[in-house]
């Protein structure tokens, strides 16, 4: 475990020795986080075992939680992954770089320890200039989970994988805020019929132009102990905050009215209480502490606020603590909507639909 963490922030004329520095740890077998347009990600190289068993001591990550390896060019590819079929190129084509992860057959020098021991290996292009001058200057690809301990909200700045994680990995290269906010889809290309194994920053209607039939494998919920998953996201416990979360889903005017209950009714325990909301909604609820979700009918704006804002009633940026947090779960289930609400489902103790 390291004493200390680098802080690496990136600002005019010091990109190229920034990534640099970041590259010369990976080399040596150490983790760097960096941010990529969907979350922060914890960076080491994919093919080195020890390197990615860094990763897991650092998160606290169940080792059977397979990770998803970043390339940053097609010669990458044809390391890590065999027996590629038509649609997968397709779909590269269509959305790489960016916020889709295909599971594809995995070639031999690809380590257990990356794949948590399936035969599949989970690969994406971020679409972040850091993460793809860092891959290139790292000269492998890199194995990168959401940069946060383990269970709990992904980190979309560098100050939320430094709250999680300082003192635990070598380095994090501050690049601001990332750009969409919630994880990657991830699409297992690998049988006849494509299935969604976790909703993320692609929405269903977009890759459906380009697959036609999908399968969707995935829940809200966490699976069985004992089933084996082929994506990250399925398994164990995500996205939680330390707070209890109660989600609130519905059509707009009756999540409201609800939400206002909830409020009324906690505050009458003295209960301090926390808002992650829409502004349509705000209109009508108040409470000690809150966060916008944006509009209700832009699930774009949701995504990008969803984990900051978890983050933040749990008590990194409020001066008191709330006891519970009440969450608007009326966002427009559509594109990366369908994302925020599984994320929202999985981090819920209590789920109330109206």
């Amino acid at each position: 475990m390291n004493s200390k963490t680098l802080v690496l922030k990136i600002s005019n004329g010091n990109f190229e020795d920034t990534i640099s520095r970041a590259a010369h740890i990976l080399k040596q077998g150490g983790t760097v986080a960096f941010p990529t347009e969907t979350v922060y990600g914890l960076g080491a190289d994919a093919l080195n075992p020890a390197a990615v068993r860094r990763i897991f001591e650092a998160k606290g990550r169940p080792a059977d939680n397979p990770l998803i390896v970043h390339i940053a060019s097609m010669d990458s590819l044809d390391r890590i992954a065999t027996d590629i079929p038509p649609i997968a190129f397709e779909l590269m084509d269509a959305f790489w770089p960016g916020p889709l992860t295909l599971v594809l057959m995995r070639k031999s020098a690809v380590p257990d320890i990356t794949t948590g021991g399936l035969d599949t290996v989970a690969v994406r292009m971020p679409d972040n200039p850091v993460a793809l001058a860092l891959i290139r200057e790292a000269g492998t690809p890199l194995a990168a989970p959401s940069a946060n301990t383990s269970g709990r909200p992904s980190p979309t700045t560098a100050e939320h994988v430094i709250s999680d994680l300082s003192g635990r990995i070598d380095a994090v290269i501050d690049g601001g805020a990332v750009e969409v906010g919630v994880e990657s889809t991830v699409l297992d290309v690998t049988s006849d019929v494509p299935v969604i194994l976790r909703p993320g920053g692609v929405g269903l209607e977009d890759i459906k132009k380009h697959v036609g039939e999908v399968v969707i494998g995935y829940t809200d919920h966490a699976v069985g102990e004992g089933e084996v998953v082929r994506s990250p996201g399925m398994k164990y416990t995500h996205y939680s905050p330390k707070t209890k979360v109660v989600l609130v889903e519905g059509e707009g005017r009756a999540v409201a009215a609800k939400m206002s209950e909830l409020v009324e009714s906690y505050s009458e325990k003295n209960m301090r209480v926390g808002l992650l909301i829409t502004d349509e909604t705000a209109g009508y609820v108040c409470a000690d502490e809150v966060y916008s979700l944006g509009k209700r009918d832009v699930p774009e704006d949701a995504a990008r606020s969803l984990f900051a804002g978890l983050r933040y009633l749990d008590g990194e940026d409020v001066d008191v603590s709330v006891s519970i947090i009440i969450v608007d779960g009326s966002v427009k289930c559509c594109g990366v909507g369908v994302a925020v609400l599984n994320r929202l489902r999985k981090a819920a103790n209590e789920l109330i639909e109206v």
